[in-house]
């Protein structure tokens, strides 16, 4: 029988990204089939119609991406999706929403390098603090680092009954504590980036969440991380294709928006590749894609 990989899609949004469906495509998928507004109890029937429709030695060539925008939906869905399995008809699942799960993964992976290259040091034991932590990035980034040692706060640009309810949740999820902090005054944001020795910048595209006198008081900081490619910089003086550069006359220095795309991009194209030539099922989410960046980054 011909062995055509086919990549079957699912969003919880009304469409599907073309961002996704041009990184399946040129990392080799044969075909790929966009699923749009999938609930969590559709997966189990659409995963099932995939897995059944092709004898188990061709089943491998066959997987699931799961997009969105909401973190804890995508990897309710990847659960969804490994129970809906009946071996041996199994097939392959990876999860991305918003592409935030490779962001996050390049983002982290991408501060590890420089914080052992520049200082000697780890994640492990640094305090971390992430602004935009109520977004897809912020959250992984958060849990990523957290499992590595870090001493993670999450900030709340509104208060913080919104980041309480997410150190609750990955607590339970994934048994690490970060800590909620409140960050709705430039006052509260400049006392918690004082403790910081990495600062790691997820908010809205186009939002500045650090000012350059509010990065001059922090003392501590050794690494500022930012996402943001739109407009202005989430930190001030951080320029998006910045690589591990020096923020004027400062201690600290930025990684920029697209120096972490870079990476994010590979890290996408590398876990499509590897669903394509893998001999046996896989699930991948942020974890398994922080894995692979790291790797890229030695």
């Amino acid at each position: 029988m011909s062995r055509k990989t086919i990549l079957h899609m699912l969003t919880p949004l009304r469409q599907m990204s073309p961002f996704d469906v041009n990184m399946a495509l040129d990392a080799g998928y044969d075909h790929v089939v966009p699923y749009c507004d999938v609930t969590l109890s559709d997966v189990t029937g659409l995963v099932q119609d995939a897995v059944f429709s092709r004898p188990p030695d061709v089943g491998i060539a066959t997987g699931v991406f799961i997009a969105g925008r909401d973190t804890a939906l995508a990897l309710d869905m990847i659960d969804a999706a490994r129970h809906a399995m009946v071996p041996p008809f199994e097939i392959s699942v990876f999860a991305d929403p918003a592409g935030s799960f490779t962001t996050a993964a390049a983002m982290v992976a991408k501060v590890e390098k420089t914080l052992d290259k520049l200082h000697g040091s780890a994640l492990a034991g640094a305090h971390v603090v992430v602004f935009g932590a109520t977004g897809v990035v912020g959250y992984c980034s958060a849990v990523i680092a957290a499992k590595e040692g870090a001493e993670v706060t999450i900030v709340g640009y509104d208060g913080i009954a919104r980041v309480e309810a997410i150190a609750k949740a990955i607590k339970e999820r994934f048994g690490v504590a970060v800590t909620p902090a409140d960050g709705s005054t430039e006052e509260r944001k400049t006392a918690l980036l004082g403790e910081a020795v990495v600062l790691l910048a997820a908010a809205r595209a186009g939002v500045r969440v650090i000012s350059a006198e509010q990065l001059r008081g922090a003392t501590k900081l050794l690494v500022a991380a930012d996402v943001n490619a739109v407009p202005p910089s989430g930190v001030e003086g951080l320029a998006v294709n910045a690589k591990a550069d020096k923020l004027g006359g400062m201690q600290v220095v930025g990684i920029g928006a697209l120096s972490i795309g870079n990476l994010k991009y590979k890290v996408q194209s590398g876990l499509f590749k590897q669903m394509i030539g893998a001999e046996k099922p896989v699930f991948y989410d942020f974890q398994d894609a922080f894995a692979l960046a790291r790797s890229l980054e030695k």
